[in-house]
């Protein structure tokens, strides 16, 4: 009887821990279906990483102006650290953003280390679904050049206007077809920039963004570029 007893005390004390443990909630790092992406528009910054947890996320160093796409985030514990790639492993910066499941974001590293002005935008991008036959289009401006503004035009309509350097305007609805974007300095009508022709396709989001120096010649010289978000 004495050796009945004991293995049913031995019994409870293994599946009662397993009972408690099953009654947990924890977040499913495969569900989290949170896509996460770089833009390092810093040209003296050097190459960086991003950790989460003490472990690197991004499978490759994200460069100047090397746009490598959304990857999956495994974890929305914080901080996010961005380190450099090469030298001291010591945190660049930090974020303690709270990340939310089935949702794009990118984060922007803007200024230069020279003058310390580094900074960081996160945008979200995911948005609500735009009407049938239309897409979606927003603009950020982040060349401390131009600090005036920029304004924004496509097939001769102005969109965005006075978009000042490390701001942005959020998504507007524009019918889906192709489109001449061009790209003049706030209260002057000198193109600074034209795009190639740029394809809105129905029901997808785009963000257009500028970066660089207009005083430079070299290659952090003002430039801009577009990025598919859905």
């Amino acid at each position: 009887m004495y050796f009945k007893n004991s293995r049913f005390k031995i019994l409870m004390i293994i599946i009662i821990p397993l009972v408690y443990a099953c009654g947990k909630t924890t977040a499913s790092k495969a569900g989290l279906n949170i896509q996460y992406q770089i833009l390092n528009l810093s040209p003296d910054l050097g190459s960086v990483n991003l950790f989460i947890d003490y472990l690197q996320v991004n499978k490759s160093p994200i460069v100047f102006n090397v746009n490598q796409g959304y990857f999956y985030v495994p974890s929305t514990d914080t901080p996010y650290q961005i380190r450099s790639a090469v030298g001291s492993l010591s945190p660049l910066f930090s974020r303690h953003d709270i990340l939310k499941t089935g949702t794009k974001y990118s984060l922007f590293i803007i200024g230069n280390v020279a003058s310390n002005t580094l900074q960081q935008i996160l945008t979200v991008d995911t948005a609500t679904t735009s009407k049938v036959g239309t897409g979606k289009l927003r603009f950020l401006n982040a060349s401390p050049t131009e600090s005036g503004g920029l304004d924004v035009s496509i097939n001769g309509t102005t969109i965005f206007s006075n978009v000042v350097y490390s701001t942005y305007r959020d998504y507007i609805e524009v019918p889906a077809g192709n489109y001449d974007l061009k790209i003049n300095e706030t209260g002057s009508t000198n193109i600074i920039k034209e795009l190639p022709i740029v394809t809105v396709q129905d029901g997808k989001l785009y963000t257009v963004y500028s970066f660089g120096y207009s005083n430079r010649t070299d290659s952090a010289t003002f430039n801009t570029a577009i990025i598919t978000n859905k």
